[in-house]
């Protein structure tokens, strides 16, 4: 009776478990058909916005030439409609941030044809504050490793782990942001460029082989890399907080990133930062210049000493020259709002 007993209740349970599988094979029939309808969609939205966008084009390029021909208020009518296709181009690129795109050569090579936009806001943001963190947390791990590398440890072996993560952080951080990039982050061309030359400049260091010449600039090197991971974290610690602000008031898009330099948002609040930023950057030229005379030295064999120099002196002009522009502009900006008012 009791094997009868367990019998039917196991093939009660059977029966319950074909039900459950038949719902889910409908469930699952339905997702792909409501899948499909979505790849149509999202197909249909893309040709739309590329067709209105090479159009608006057009018309930009048609007012710019009516503009010189027009009365005055013509040329406030062309004003205004050049602003609202301004506003529409900006309404383009939020809604393209949530549709497929075509990766760029950089991702296509790293990870090929793989879809890298994700679809909902909550992915997004998720995404980016996974960034955020892996920043933060790398920039402390490399000012331990760094600290350890000058005052405790004196190894070639423990530099070249240094110099790897420095490589392996770079690396990560350009395929990321790529990725940010491709679902609606709006970062400046030069502060991705400056971590694709800092991953370079990282390997040749990893490359470089011990000796007399490696040592001359080790301390330098290793003392720069601890000044450079401090100011990264009061970077990314006081960005943080003065982008959550600037969202929370609307005038910050919800994609944007802390950054290792300087922007026009943070005028307000974070010009504390310039003295460490400036400091850090003539630091690099320092660094530029040692390199450039050891390349004199009697005993430099190695290529590593310039392909070092040159990296080190790019970094010193793009952030140097990026930091100087941003101030100069919002300076003055500032001086024509006070003669307006």
């Amino acid at each position: 009776m009791a094997w009868g007993a367990s019998l039917a209740e196991c093939l009660r349970e059977w029966e319950e478990l074909q039900d459950g599988y038949q719902r889910i094979q409908d469930n699952h029939k339905l997702y792909k058909q409501k899948l499909e309808e979505l790849t149509k969609l999202q197909d249909g939205i893309s040709s739309s916005i590329a067709r209105q966008k090479k159009r608006l084009k057009e018309l930009s390029l048609s007012l710019k030439k009516c503009k010189a021909q027009a009365t005055p208020a013509q040329e406030t009518s062309i004003q205004e409609t050049q602003s609202l296709i301004k506003e529409r181009q900006n309404v383009f690129f939020e809604m393209e941030a949530y549709l497929p795109k075509k990766n760029g050569l950089y991702l296509s090579l790293v990870l090929g044809n793989v879809n890298v936009t994700l679809l909902s806001k909550q992915a997004k943001f998720a995404y980016k504050d996974e960034y955020e963190k892996f920043k933060l947390y790398l920039t402390i791990i490399l000012l331990i490793v760094s600290f350890s590398c000058r005052f405790l440890l004196n190894s070639r072996v423990t530099d070249a782990v240094f110099n790897f993560l420095l490589v392996w952080y770079y690396c990560t951080l350009t395929i990321r942001e790529s990725i940010l990039i491709n679902n609606g982050s709006k970062i400046k061309g030069w502060w991705v460029f400056h971590h694709y030359v800092s991953t370079f400049l990282s390997g040749v260091m990893l490359t470089w082989p011990d000796g007399l010449m490696y040592q001359m600039f080790r301390n330098q090197f290793l003392s720069f890399s601890m000044y450079q991971s401090f100011v990264q974290f009061l970077q990314y610690y006081y960005q943080s907080g003065c982008l959550y602000r600037l969202r929370a008031l609307g005038e910050r898009h919800n994609m944007d990133l802390t950054v290792e330099g300087f922007q026009s948002w943070m005028w307000r609040g974070l010009t504390f930062l310039l003295p460490f930023l400036f400091f850090g950057q003539f630091w690099q030229l320092y660094n530029a210049i040692t390199l450039f005379r050891m390349i004199q030295h009697p005993e430099c064999k190695e290529w590593q000493v310039l392909m070092c120099g040159l990296p080190f002196f790019i970094l010193f002009l793009g952030n140097f020259f990026t930091t100087l522009r941003v101030v100069h502009q919002k300076i003055q900006n500032k001086n024509q709002d006070t003669k307006e008012n």
